[in-house]
């Protein structure tokens, strides 16, 4: 039997303070690979990993065993569901682009309307949100900086502006997946069901991000034309953000995050084109440059055919989660929440106490799809029958020595990522009846491998070093330093959400790095985990327009490799303003008005 391991967070000469700083080495040598060395991505993520393994072998103690099975656990992770989700959502967009479904889209908002401020809403904010709720990672700047550029705008500023532009919809990006990355690593934390934290995290992050999706809508049209000319076609600018604000804190707080982005946009999508049938601003503000006019007139029944595209990746997912909604929340932890998660959910049952063999039957609570969660190998010993986790959390962390459980889902129908397939499959359909070659399938399946095989590599690895940073106490020690900060923690939060955005390129490996760190430290300095670990994601956003991942992106997208610095220079200010009123927020939510962080059961 394996001896218990202690997490202890000050092994570093006995203080806090130091121990923080060796603990912080992993994700710093992170950042100078990504940002200073420019090292490949999937490399960075090993030389982190590899850090933050041996530094909690040698200077935290975890013996060498249970080192392995934390970092094997998180590229686990890393693997299923996250690159599962992301692999699916982007082999659904690039079939919607072999099918040119993509481009009969693009064609129809081009062609309503050629008032550039209108443009920008559309395009920019608009349909970048609807590509950002699919598929993620860099592809909505790419795209829509490229769609500016096309019908006209000056290539640098077609870059900002859809930099700028893709904020308010990341935290939900590519089906939700930095919202359900961020559950799934607090649920053990928290002691909660994955599901339950999973949408509490969207309600909280649904309850930050709408304030800024009223704002970004009238921040664009006035960074490109101007205060004045902003208000001139005030209706539209108001509809774009009104209508996505509410689509994304309905579909948040009462969905969940995997489609918040996705209805959202389109809500907001229709609602400005219906406007645009009864209103239209009296000067049609093209700037010097001419407006670049789509000259291929695709028929009102291919228009329709291209959004039912995307109307049944909605309609498949929805139908989906309908085994997720069943019964949720209905039952609370048992006390020993281990059992819980040693038992998972078979069926429609939930068995409420340890069990061996059939689980105890319960009232039915309607549908549900099969999981199974088990103990993750290496992390448990066997006591009279029963798992009991190696590692043990310690005060001040927790009130008193308590377990933190090790333990892997397998969700096979229920996850997003194969919902999601199964939409792809589901669309295939009326693609190949209206004369599209089945070789489609195969040849987005191709071109998605290549597009991700090397991304994949860098998720399982970032998930590698918050795992083994999270149960060797890291991550702890960390967050005993940051509680130092005392009441002013909330705002200095958002900050560290950014710069893990910053960072990485991306949301959901900020939320992976950052996440449980900032709610361990909301729970010693005695604020909501909920509220700070969204905070994390909802302020993350505002460094994705300035990290070097996204930078390039948006350079190449517009023709202009090699003026990355001068993209830079014109996003960086707004950057820090909006992670400023970000913070500002958060502090609100946490000492104004703190019925606004919902509560788990």
């Amino acid at each position: 039997m394996a001896e218990l391991f202690h997490q202890t967070y000050s092994p570093v000469a006995g203080s806090v303070l130091l121990s923080a700083l060796v603990a912080s080495i992993p994700p710093i040598l992170l950042a100078i690979c990504l940002a200073v060395l420019r090292i490949a991505p999937w490399k960075s993520a090993i030389v982190g990993a590899g850090s933050a393994f041996v530094l909690a072998w040698v200077v935290w103690g975890m013996p060498f065993g249970l080192t392995v099975s934390a970092a094997t656990h998180g590229m686990a992770f890393g693997l299923w569901p996250i690159c599962w989700i992301v692999f699916s959502s982007v082999m659904f967009y690039n079939l919607s682009v072999e099918s040119g479904d993509f481009d009969v889209i693009r064609r129809s908002l081009a062609r309503l309307t050629t008032d550039r401020r209108i443009q920008i809403l559309l395009v920019a904010f608009c349909f970048g949100a609807l590509i950002e709720g699919i598929a993620g990672f860099g592809a909505p700047v790419a795209i829509t900086a490229a769609m500016l550029a096309g019908l006209g705008f000056e290539p640098i500023m077609a870059a900002v502006l859809a930099l700028i532009a893709n904020t308010a919809p990341v935290a939900f990006g590519s089906l939700g997946i930095p919202v359900t990355t961020l559950g799934g690593l607090l649920a053990p934390m928290l002691g909660h069901d994955t599901q339950d934290t999973t949408r509490a995290l969207s309600a909280m992050v649904g309850r930050q991000l709408p304030f800024f999706s009223l704002i970004i809508p009238a921040y664009l049209v006035v960074l490109y034309a101007g205060w004045g000319r902003m208000m001139a076609v005030f209706p539209a600018v108001f509809t774009a953000g009104l209508s996505f604000a509410i689509g994304q804190f309905m579909v948040s707080n009462f969905v969940g995050p995997e489609l918040t982005d996705t209805l959202a946009a389109l809500v907001s999508l229709a609602s400005v084109a219906l406007l645009l049938k009864f209103w239209a601003p009296k000067d049609d503000y093209i700037d010097a440059r001419p407006s670049v006019v789509e000259t291929i007139l695709d028929p009102a029944s291919r228009v329709s055919r291209a959004y039912a595209t995307y109307g049944i990746l909605i309609v498949t997912v929805l139908i989906g989660q309908v085994g997720n909604f069943a019964g949720m929340s209905q039952l609370q932890p048992p006390a020993n929440v281990t059992a819980l998660l040693r038992c998972g959910q078979i069926g429609n049952r939930l068995c409420p106490e340890p069990w061996i063999g059939e689980p105890a039957a319960v009232a039915p609570q309607g549908f549900r799809f099969p999981v199974w969660e088990f103990s993750w190998p290496g992390a448990y010993n066997l006591v009279d029958g029963k798992p009991s986790p190696l590692v043990q959390r310690e005060a001040p962390v927790v009130a008193a020595t308590s377990p933190y459980a090790l333990t892997y889902r397998l969700d096979f129908l229920a996850t997003a990522g194969t919902l999601v397939l199964f939409a792809t499959f589901i669309a295939l359909i009326p693609m190949v009846m209206a004369g599209s070659r089945p070789g489609i399938l195969g040849t987005a399946f191709r071109k998605t491998a290549a597009q991700l095989r090397l991304p994949i590599i860098t998720i399982a690895f970032i998930l590698s070093i918050a795992t083994v940073m999270n149960y060797s106490g890291m991550t702890s020690s960390m967050a005993l330093a940051l509680a130092q900060t005392g009441w002013l923690f909330p705002f200095f939060s958002a900050w560290l959400g950014m710069l893990g955005v910053f960072l990485t390129g991306s949301d959901t490996s900020s939320n992976t790095l950052f996440g449980p760190l900032q709610a361990t430290t909301a729970k010693v300095s005695g604020l909501d985990p909920i509220l700070m670990a969204a905070t994390n994601s909802s302020a993350g956003v505002m460094g994705k327009m300035i990290s070097p991942q996204n930078l390039s992106v948006g350079a190449a997208g517009v023709g202009a490799v090699g003026r990355e610095g001068e993209i830079f220079s014109r996003v960086i200010v707004h950057s820090l303003v909006l992670t400023a009123l970000m913070g500002l927020l958060a502090m609100l939510q946490a000492y104004v008005v703190p019925w606004m962080v919902p509560t788990l059961p």
